[in-house]
């Protein structure tokens, strides 16, 4: 395969804007300021306002799962987790071990969907030119397919990929590719065609994978997206306890290990071999990981969680630091919110103050979450530096297998390509250990458990907080409640406003704005760079920001009859 050439970079000194950026969940408008060909400076901007917060005030903090889980059409289970966590929280008392296994698997079988979806769906065609795959020689491509994975490649396979590509450009219907096509090519693209072609290939074959991963989730959850099993002590899905169901589940979660195995990572390393040169750009500073997966009987306790919760700063991997909940604040002095005041998300605020698109003082629907005051990265390669730092026996081996794969040191990891790379980490180390879960769940049954969910009332003047590993990220759901038990406070602070939140009261740079500082761009009219990094974040703006009007900043309400 061939090796990275030297990033091609323009001299064009300007704005340039991605309004708005494709292939994420939601709407996000990147601003830059390019000198020389090179980003000096960035603004992330959710256009959207959301009023999720507003909804659930005066509501049944049992009924909030239900409402959040719609904040987003993909990652819905992890809202419904995260809003059930912050009610067992604030009940106080344990869940069935049961329901923990059955948690895990779920929330394990829609982490393997995201990675797989994330990686082929929503950014691979940003290093992937789907036109040099037409130039690619279908032989070649199939011993190069052979010689990375254990799949059994068969040239005809790429014949055929080819003839539905040449079908798709000469009727000028692009399909699934309308959004990363550029005709004539693009000199930011680098690989070769045959790993062009393969990639495209398996661009397909993943989009029937999805369907099964999605179909897993259903299996124990009832139905996908926006699953109901989840309660305030525990799981309400007893089909999950029968043979019949585990069996399905095992079979739909070997049909995705080994996809995962024997082509998504194969296929990561061949696409990162090629990109090696974007170890140098994207990265960022600090880390941040809540951990997940708890043991049985530990659900409110995150040191039980098999990934581990931990904060990195300064990138020193060596020193990972207690993390601690009480040091989360969200700040709203750059964001389309009244006050100044960074506030812990229990007395957090949401009153919207739209000024105008463009401003550069107050210039985004995301808040600034910020941990001890510090602009900080969460998503899977926060957790995977600190699951390798803190000797994971499951991930440290898959980070090692890979840099030495790729032949890069750990430094590599502090990049797009890192953060790209620890997706398809952490989803290979998910699959090993769902079947670890899916034994000690299958065993506890049978010593006779057959329990699932405890009967908990509403608390009333309490307050808890639900902690989701999410696939983007740190997800927490903050919950406050009063003397009838109503909702009196709910505040969602979701991956994407860590990562691609504004600047905060100090005007230090959001985690995804610092990230693009440094990048070259080869065509400020098709800056793919910024989608490169952008995309490696894995946007959920649907998660960060909702409708508003823009004229009144009047919230509007609707009733669906």
């Amino acid at each position: 395969m061939s090796q990275a050439k030297n990033t091609a970079q323009s001299n064009y000194t300007g704005p340039v804007v991605v309004d708005p950026l494709t292939r994420i969940e939601g709407h996000l408008r990147v601003e830059v300021e390019v000198e020389n060909g090179i980003i000096k400076e960035a603004r992330t901007i959710g256009t959207l306002f959301r009023g999720l917060e507003v909804i659930l005030k005066g509501r049944d903090p049992r009924d909030a799962q239900h409402f959040t889980q719609r904040t987003c059409g993909v990652c819905t289970f992890v809202h419904g987790l995260a809003s059930t966590r912050a009610l067992e929280d604030a009940i106080n008392k344990p869940i069935p071990a049961n329901a923990t296994y059955i948690r895990n698997l779920v929330l394990g079988m829609q982490a393997l969907h995201d990675h797989l979806v994330h990686f082929y769906h929503l950014h691979a065609l940003d290093f992937v030119d789907v036109t040099s795959a037409l130039q690619a020689d279908p032989v070649k491509a199939a011993q190069i397919a052979t010689s990375i994975s254990s799949r059994k490649a068969v040239p005809d396979d790429y014949r055929a990929v080819q003839a539905k590509l040449k079908a798709f450009v000469e009727s000028g219907q692009l399909g699934p590719f309308t959004n990363a096509y550029f005709l004539g090519g693009h000199p930011a693209y680098q690989l070769e065609p045959e790993v062009n072609l393969i990639a495209t290939a398996d661009y397909l074959l993943a989009l029937r994978m999805q369907m099964e991963a999605a179909k897993g989730t259903a299996v124990f959850g009832g139905k996908n997206p926006h699953p109901q099993f989840v309660v305030g002590g525990g799981v309400t899905c007893y089909e999950a306890l029968t043979p019949e169901r585990i069996k399905e589940f095992r079979e739909i979660h070997k049909k995705v290990r080994e996809f995962i195995e024997q082509y998504y990572i194969p296929d990561l390393l061949a696409v990162a071999g090629g990109y090696k040169n974007w170890a140098n750009y994207g990265g960022t500073t600090n880390f941040m990981a809540c951990g997940e997966f708890p043991a049985a009987g530990g659900e409110r306790d995150l040191n039980t969680r098999w990934l581990k919760p931990g904060v990195i700063l300064n990138r020193k991997i060596g020193d990972v630091q207690k993390f601690d909940p009480a040091k989360i604040a969200e700040h709203v002095r750059h964001s389309w919110y009244k006050g100044d005041e960074a506030r812990t998300p229990y007395m957090g605020e949401t009153k919207p103050a739209f000024t105008q698109m463009g401003d550069k003082d107050r210039y985004s629907w995301l808040k600034a979450p910020r941990y001890d005051n510090i602009s900080i990265e969460t998503g899977p390669l926060a957790q995977v530096l600190v699951s390798y730092a803190q000797n994971n026996q499951t991930i440290k081996p898959i980070v090692d297998k890979v840099l030495k794969a790729l032949n890069v040191g750990t430094g590599a990891l502090f990049s797009t390509l890192g953060r790209t790379a620890a997706r398809g980490i952490q989803a290979l180390a998910i699959a090993e250990q769902m079947e670890v879960w899916l034994q000690e769940y299958e065993n506890n049954i049978g010593k006779g458990d057959k329990k699932i969910v405890e009967d908990y009332a509403a608390p009333k003047n309490a307050r808890g907080v639900g902690f989701v590993n999410a696939p983007r990220g740190v997800l927490s759901h903050w919950l406050v409640t009063d003397a009838n038990a109503r909702i009196s406070n709910f505040q969602l602070v979701v991956p994407t406003t860590w990562n691609l939140g504004p600047r905060d009261a100090m005007d230090v740079p959001g985690a995804g704005e610092e990230s693009l500082v440094g990048t070259p761009v080869a065509d400020p009219k098709r800056p793919v760079e910024i989608l490169r990094t952008m995309h490696s974040f894995d946007p959920c703006i649907a998660c960060a920001v909702h409708v508003i009007d823009g004229q009144t900043n009047e919230v509007h309400k609707f009733k669906v009859l």
